[in-house]
């Protein structure tokens, strides 16, 4: 639909030029006149504004005068029922409103983007927004769209393989991607032009089949998800260890009020503490909260890391913690 408007606008502007052409050629051709009065000729007569003419004109300027005025008006007509369509239909609010959202998106930096917005898109947002994490939605569908739109969350429309979607959603300032399509080869085309687009952005991504998990960690994806695996791990892992699954699942991070473990980057740390140890952090006397992991700079983990770690750049720190207490923490941190 977008496209029939954009075409008829397209056509009535194509249209005024050709008539403006016409009367221009016409009127130096038949009267002799310059270029600037065959203009002026022109407009006062398309216009039909009632000014006089620069000199009296003959039976042959006035039929050409004749027929400039008829096609003139027949291509005003045009435009006016195109611009009213357009305005009737809702497209022009609807494009006021995309350059407004795009204003937004542009403005953003660090930012997430969700590629598809089924169960799995639905979870990560629903995830960034606890954490009030900025993000932008690319989905297709204009149903779903339009639901987002209600809920009035940052989207583009469009499809999320193509690189001129993902620069629109600001794919160059992204720190993060998820991209959770239903189809293994889409999220290998998202995977392949993100990382060209922006090789520091983390890229997750979700599969469905086991011979994807490789490729798509090859093209550039940092994580590699399998939703159906995960699943399935967790069912048999209930019946082998049913309290340990039953007392992780209680560790949530689900948001601000409800997170029993939080990372910390060393970076964020104050400067004070750089080259530190994990015990002269003393988190447990200040807040509670007791460091369960550690990743150094290098990426390797450590569980449950001595107290004598150095604390270096580009570490992290994962702490456990009640509620009460991942919030003091993070009013501390």
């Amino acid at each position: 639909m977008k496209s029939i408007f954009k075409s008829k606008f397209q056509k009535a502007l194509f249209l005024l030029v050709l008539v403006i052409t016409i009367g221009v050629l016409g009127y130096m051709f038949l009267s002799g006149y310059s270029f600037v009065d065959a203009l002026y000729m022109t407009v006062i007569t398309v216009s039909t504004v009632g000014f006089g003419e620069i000199e009296p004109l003959n039976d042959q300027e006035k039929l050409f005068t004749i027929f400039l005025i008829t096609i003139s008006i027949i291509s005003f007509g045009y435009t006016v029922s195109a611009f009213t369509e357009y305005i009737i239909s809702g497209q022009l609010f609807q494009q006021l409103k995309l350059k407004k959202v795009q204003k937004k998106i542009e403005k953003l930096n660090g930012h997430t983007i969700i590629c598809g917005f089924g169960r799995n898109g639905k979870q990560s947002m629903i995830k960034l927004q606890n954490y009030k994490q900025d993000f932008v939605i690319i989905e297709k569908a204009d149903d779903v769209i339009n639901t987002i739109d209600l809920d009035g969350y940052l989207n583009v429309q469009g499809d999320a393989t193509t690189d001129e979607v993902l620069i629109r959603a600001g794919i160059e300032r992204a720190n993060n991607l998820i991209t959770a399509l239903p189809s293994d080869a889409d999220n290998l085309f998202v995977v392949l032009s993100a990382r060209q687009l922006n090789a520091n952005c983390r890229i997750i991504s979700r599969a469905s089949n086991e011979s994807s998990y490789d490729k798509l960690k090859i093209a550039g994806a940092n994580n590699v998800i399998m939703p159906d695996k995960l699943g399935g791990d967790h069912m048999a892992s209930l019946v082998v260890t049913p309290d340990v699954i039953e007392f992780v699942g209680r560790l949530t991070i689900e948001g601000e009020t409800t997170a029993n473990l939080e990372e910390i980057s060393v970076n964020d740390l104050p400067q004070k503490y750089l080259y530190k140890t994990i015990l002269d952090l003393d988190l447990r006397k200040k807040t509670g909260c007791t460091v369960i992991g550690f990743k150094t700079p290098d990426g390797n983990y450590i569980i449950n890391p001595e107290a004598s770690i150095e604390l270096k750049e580009d570490a992290h720190l994962i702490v456990l913690g009640r509620p009460e207490q991942i919030m003091k923490l993070r009013e501390l941190f």
